[in-house]
């Protein structure tokens, strides 16, 4: 008798974003997962308690690969460190629309933003570059993201699609404007 294959969770939330990325959120339920793994629901629930920590496992899956994106797009070198930051937060929407639909483009609830670690660190380097307190550099970066997350929704929707050189400069000039108004002595106020 030859032995089982043995579905592991790391199969069935790589499958989960597979599915994601060809069929959007909704394709993320454990029958396709099952049929996309040729097995039963039983390996998903073995694995997993209930679908709700599946799609705990599958958004911090998600969020991971999202980190990736930008810290390659960083490492790159092409544009300073904050605005390699946007680039890539805009590159990860155009590229991985449904991923980026999953990530930021959900219904929180009404809850409060949590900071995550791009967050935190892009607050750092405002505050660095800038020499501006913390709740001035969230207040700036919040005006940014606000920049940023526009463009990217604007790509992951097909709605806009600017080329990649006035994207940049775009972003430039926010940060340029915010910059100015967030250093002056009246932006402090």
């Amino acid at each position: 008798m030859p032995p089982k294959v043995k579905i592991t969770k790391q199969n069935i939330i790589d499958t989960a974003l597979t599915l994601i990325r060809a069929g959007g959120e909704s394709a993320l339920n454990a029958r396709g997962i099952a049929a996309a793994l040729n097995c039963s629901t039983q390996p998903i629930f073995s694995n997993f308690s209930t679908m709700d920590a599946l799609q705990e496992a599958v958004m911090a899956a998600a969020y991971e690969r999202y980190l990736a994106f930008l810290q390659r797009e960083v490492e790159e070198g092409k544009y300073p460190q904050y605005k390699a930051m946007g680039m890539a937060y805009i590159r990860f929407a155009k590229e991985e629309k449904e991923l980026f639909r999953l990530l930021f483009m959900c219904d929180r609830g009404g809850k409060d933003l949590v900071p995550t670690a791009d967050f935190s660190a892009s607050v750092e380097i405002i505050m660095q570059a800038n020499g501006i307190s913390r709740e001035t550099a969230e207040l700036m970066h919040l005006e940014m993201w606000t920049c940023v997350h526009g463009i990217a929704t604007m790509l992951a929707t097909s709605f806009f699609s600017p080329d990649w050189a006035l994207i940049s400069r775009m972003l430039t000039d926010t940060y340029q404007g915010l910059r100015a108004k967030h250093t002056s002595k009246e932006g402090e106020q």
